[in-house]
């Protein structure tokens, strides 16, 4: 049994096909298949169920998995202890963000990190809040960057930041002009444009709405704030976005809104059993650091110290 075939079979496992787990790992889709075959030779079961489009796991495949993937993972970390020995600051941090976060607190973050890091690589995953945690469960990613809480005694979240929303009209609007609204001073037939469900700022958008007693006339979803903002801008509704997406949006006019439970706290989660590398620790310390600079500048509204 080699290293690289458990490999492509965890590959085959999350992808779901074979095609997509050769693309993934950059070999060719036939030597994959071939080194599977091999696999389930040698384990004398077979692995997937090979459908037209797509390959699903046999009862032995799904007893395996776990198994394949906690060899690769002890395998990594016992890389990385080395090279830690070794004094010299390399290694990968596979680090989970939602979407509401990832293309506004990310960049600032990793544009500096990789500058003083070069030997640590960061892969960043985007996605929502539950297949970020299904992911960080199966071991696919180190830590994850999203809204809090998150529930399980198995996870342990340090605090970021707090953020507040803001209400976006178009100019011209009514409520253009305000700086800072309270929810129930917005007109009862105004027309929303929110995130689609799944998304945890719009479960959170919602709550604060249900708080306040009013309910949002959703005429318009999207995955993407960049959307919403165009739609916002050609006069199709009103939406809220998270202060760190308040950006130079041509006919958009953005407004703080004042009701204590608009606003959302950020966090990293990780695994309690999981083994910090020395990599991750020197990210977690730069993220740390580069959010108190930003919060104190402004970026991201009033900055609160993390806390466990």
């Amino acid at each position: 049994m080699e290293i690289h075939q458990l490999r492509y079979f965890c590959a085959v496992a999350r992808h779901g096909t074979f095609t997509r787990a050769a693309q993934a790992e950059r070999v060719a889709q036939p030597s994959l298949s071939q080194q599977i075959l091999k696999l389930e030779a040698e384990l004398g079961a077979r692995l997937f169920d090979r459908l037209a489009k797509s390959a699903r796991l046999t009862s032995f495949g799904a007893a395996f998995l776990p198994k394949a993937e906690r060899i690769l993972r002890e395998l990594s970390e016992a890389k990385t202890e080395i090279l830690e020995m070794s004094g010299k600051d390399k290694g990968e941090v596979s680090v989970g963000a939602i979407p509401t976060v990832a293309p506004y607190l990310l960049p600032p973050v990793l544009s500096k990190f990789s500058r003083e890091h070069p030997g640590i690589s960061i892969n960043v995953v985007e996605d929502t809040t539950p297949v970020l945690l299904d992911r960080l469960h199966a071991g696919h990613v180190d830590l994850i960057i999203s809204a809090l809480p998150l529930d399980g005694i198995e996870l342990v979240s340090l605090k970021l930041l707090r953020e507040p929303f803001f209400l976006v009209v178009p100019d011209p609007h009514p409520l253009s002009r305000r700086k800072a609204i309270r929810l129930n001073e917005i007109p009862k037939e105004s027309r929303f444009l929110l995130l689609r469900e799944g998304h945890c700022f719009r479960d959170s958008t919602i709550e604060a709405c249900r708080k306040s007693r009013i309910s949002p006339n959703v005429v318009f979803e999207s995955g993407q704030f960049a959307t919403i903002l165009a739609m916002v801008s050609a006069g199709m509704g009103i939406s809220a976005i998270p202060k760190m997406a308040v950006q130079s949006a041509r006919g958009c006019r953005f407004i703080r809104i004042a009701n204590e439970d608009a606003t959302r706290s950020l966090g990293v989660t990780m695994l309690s059993r999981h083994f910090q590398t020395r990599a991750e620790k020197i990210f977690l310390q730069h993220l740390f650091r580069t959010i108190a600079a930003l919060g104190k500048h402004g970026y991201f509204g009033p900055f609160r110290r993390a806390v466990r």
